[in-house]
């Protein structure tokens, strides 16, 4: 088992392939980028001929493809993607895709030489189990890569290193920012700090105005800025974040139902600290989300476990009269925010 930055690394530094790899995780970035380098490293394709796509409509001839020659090729490269070989539950897949795992499994085992003397073969998958078809590449040495979820830190090495390759200044902290707003998939951020670096221009700065002004925010983000500005009870202020998601079209029901979860959330947080349990397990926050652990903390001193309490039953109250007419929902959520507020 190698680490994507391993695998970066090596896919890199040398001109090499291994025969055998495994590509699967959440991280669908990092990924892509390292097949995409498997295949400019394997050099010149030719569809059908030295390049052969397999998925689960066509697994089952994944062998004879190993076995037929490449025609005027050193080798084939064989991508075999998304086929659920493993998963150790594929009772929907029925007993004719079980028959031809059993047959890749033994395969691999007992003609590995062939299959470096072929081809080169990455499967790529979502997720793995532990099973027979595992074991059997684990046997034979191959390249096995889990791109998990990055952590905060390792996003915002990342982030630092794109920015110091076009001599643009990022401080962590304003990085760190940057996945406050955008939120942690990494496609995204790259995105994101791309149009900063374009902003800035060489030898600039990415600040927290510069992500302000260009950056797309995420609801939660911007309903974290709405409950900053409730917690110090400053009207105008959330008011106006309220506003700029109804200018930006967004749905006042999707509005309400995610204010009425983040508040859901820190009234778990409150909960959480009176009776000493762990916050990140009663959150069910992923490693890559333990920097919202922090703002859940802070924004939960803003308020008293009744007063959140009531802003929840407020949120619900509104949602079952604005159902039946009975309220304007734009002006009910105002006038709950005006009313903690007062």
């Amino acid at each position: 088992m190698v680490t994507p930055e391993e695998l970066e690394k090596k896919l890199k530094t040398t001109n090499q392939l291994d025969s055998v790899y495994l590509l699967y995780g959440e991280e669908s970035y990092l990924l892509e980028n390292a097949l995409k380098k498997i295949r400019t490293t394997f050099g010149e394709v030719v569809k059908g001929i030295n390049d052969i796509t397999i998925d689960d409509t066509n697994v089952g001839e994944l062998i004879a493809d190993i076995e037929t020659p490449a025609f005027g090729f050193e080798k084939k490269l064989i991508i075999v993607r998304n086929t659920e070989l493993f998963k150790r539950e594929v009772k929907k897949k029925g007993a004719k895709f079980v028959e031809i795992r059993e047959k890749i499994v033994d395969y691999v085992k007992e003609h590995a030489d062939t299959i470096q003397e072929m081809v080169v073969l990455v499967f790529v998958e979502q997720s793995v189990d532990k099973g027979k078809l595992l074991s059997a590449l684990e046997s034979i040495g191959a390249t096995i890569c889990n791109f998990e979820r990055q952590k905060p830190n390792q996003i915002i090495a990342r982030l630092k290193a794109i920015c110091k390759a076009y001599q643009v200044n990022a401080e962590e902290d304003t990085l760190r920012y940057l996945l406050e707003c955008v939120g942690s998939n990494l496609q995204d951020l790259i995105n994101e700090i791309r149009k900063q670096i374009e902003y800035v221009g060489e030898n600039g700065s990415v600040t927290k105005e510069t992500i302000d002004k260009l950056t797309i925010k995420q609801m939660e983000s911007v309903i974290f800025d709405l409950t900053d500005n409730l917690g110090k009870k400053q009207i105008a202020a959330s008011l106006e974040v309220l506003n700029n998601l109804l200018y930006a079209k967004e749905p006042i029901q999707k509005i309400l139902i995610t204010l009425y979860n983040h508040f859901k959330k820190i009234y778990i947080v409150k909960l959480a600290e009176k009776y000493n349990r762990n916050l990140a397990e009663v959150l069910n926050l992923k490693p890559n989300q333990m920097f919202l652990m922090t703002k859940y903390k802070t924004q939960a001193n803003y308020f008293k476990e009744e007063e959140i309490r009531r802003i929840l039953e407020e949120l619900i109250d509104l949602d079952r009269k604005s159902k039946i007419g009975l309220v304007d929902i734009n002006v009910g959520l105002e006038t709950i925010l005006c009313g903690y507020c007062s």
